[in-house]
């Protein structure tokens, strides 16, 4: 997809603060550090349009992009980072569950997990709780440059089998780095999007 245009449009933590629900919306969850900021900007071809920081953690609040004036992306605040109070990872929770629960223009969800992690009790909960409400989502497995071919191959089988997955749900490679899977992620958010429409 050519990006003509890609801008940051607003930090939110409660229903009254999102943009209003005209466009389409593309929500992108994980774990603290998986990379989706990275992958954010790797698909829109800018540097800096989400924040990355190497500290996990760092995103704490919903962030809204317009792109191409056509769809939003939204940067939803990672999770499971251990060294967060408990307060904070409760006050997380929830404001990720009511932007999940009540966006009526939430289109699907990309659900990103490093694929040299083995998914967490987190990405479990996540996942059941996207299938309870009938959300759809896609998995994406970042970082994939970090490892040899056949280290993915082996990595995504055991991933596979932790989520009780197989080979006919929508699984991803992608790496920032190197632009894998970049094409096909395009691919299948267009393809979701011409169904919400």
């Amino acid at each position: 997809m050519k990006i003509t245009k890609a801008e940051f449009i607003k930090s939110a933590v409660l229903p009254s603060q999102y943009p209003p629900a005209e466009l389409p919306e593309i929500a992108f969850a994980g774990r603290s550090n998986v990379g989706k900021s990275s992958l954010i900007n790797a698909l829109v071809e800018r540097k800096n349009l989400a924040k990355t920081s190497n500290t996990p953690g760092r995103t704490q609040l919903i962030n809204f992009f317009m792109i191409n004036d056509k769809i939003s992306f939204v940067d939803l605040p990672g999770y499971g980072f251990a060294k967060v109070a408990r307060s904070v990872k409760k006050n997380w929770g929830e404001m990720v569950e009511v932007y999940l629960s009540q966006r009526p223009n939430l289109a699907m969800v990309v659900l990103i997990l490093d694929i040299r992690r083995v998914p967490n009790e987190d990405d479990l909960s996540l996942r059941d709780w996207l299938d309870n409400y009938r959300i759809p989502y896609l998995y994406v497995l970042t970082k994939s440059d970090k490892l040899s071919n056949n280290q993915c191959v082996k990595q995504r089988r055991i991933i596979e089998s932790v989520l009780s997955i197989g080979d006919a749900e929508k699984f991803l490679l992608f790496s920032a780095k190197t632009g894998r899977g970049k094409d096909v992620l395009w691919q299948v958010l267009r393809e979701y999007l011409k169904s919400f429409q």
